[in-house]
């Protein structure tokens, strides 16, 4: 479904309805120099809401990422801090002798969504999640991490819809033309990780949608691909889901 005018106002509405259903008008969001956050950011402004943005490099984040995000808060007038992560990680690096990369990505997606509570929790603000729905259906997210948050601006859109919903924003270029990327190493990139472009991986998820989830009524895809995002969503439902207590 194609992204208008109206929309983004309706959008920018429910924003205002969803805070002061909670008796907040201040938020806080991490800001990381990827589309999604940015056109989080510029819609608290759209909808007048107070709003702190928190860049929060880790060894890891490329210095473009967070000069792209300094250059959205001036350019929208944004209050925005510096926090690195640097001495966590110290910590993490000191206490834990055997991870991987993802391992260490995840403990910092984790331990910037504990900077921002903590932050919520001194200001009196709400956290904002920043993810899409192609990263929800796919659990291309990290529990506790990037996946927490009090209220999701961006839940019900894929990532395509993301994109068109910047370009009504009038957000900068270069947060359109970059390519999507959780920053966890070098030249990361999620459709390389993932192994298909948001426009393809988009057009199957609204397919597997529509057939409820009936892999054997899904056409005009590969095998590869069908069998590859499928197993994603189901293996990955669970993050979708609030935790499970345990019936006896």
């Amino acid at each position: 479904m194609a992204i208008c005018k109206e929309d983004i106002e309706s959008l920018i509405l429910s924003l205002q309805k969803a805070f002061s259903k909670r008796g907040f008008n201040k938020a806080i969001l991490g800001l990381s120099g990827g589309i999604d956050s940015a056109v989080v950011a510029v819609l608290c402004k759209r909808a007048r809401l107070d709003l702190d943005a928190i860049i929060m490099p880790s060894s890891a984040s490329s210095q473009s990422s967070i000069d792209d995000s300094v250059m959205l808060c001036k350019e929208f007038e944004i209050d925005y801090e510096i926090i690195s992560l640097s001495d966590f990680e110290g910590a993490f690096e000191r206490n834990f002798e055997c991870y991987d990369l993802l391992q260490k990505g995840n403990f910092c997606a984790r331990m910037r969504m504990i900077i921002l509570y903590h932050l919520s929790s001194l200001r009196s603000a709400l956290v904002l999640g920043t993810t899409n729905k192609s990263e929800l259906m796919l659990g291309y997210g990290t529990i506790h991490g990037d996946l927490a948050h009090a209220i999701n601006p961006l839940g019900r859109f894929y990532k395509t819809q993301v994109y068109e919903i910047a370009r009504l924003l009038c957000l900068p270029e270069i947060f359109i033309t970059k390519k999507p990327s959780a920053d966890l190493y070098d030249g990361q990139s999620d459709e390389a990780e993932i192994g298909y472009s948001y426009n393809e991986i988009d057009r199957f998820l609204e397919s597997f949608l529509q057939c409820d989830g009936d892999v054997g009524k899904i056409s005009g895809f590969s095998q590869e691909m069908i069998s590859s995002l499928s197993d994603r969503i189901v293996k990955n439902a669970f993050k979708r889901e609030l935790p499970y207590i345990l019936e006896v």
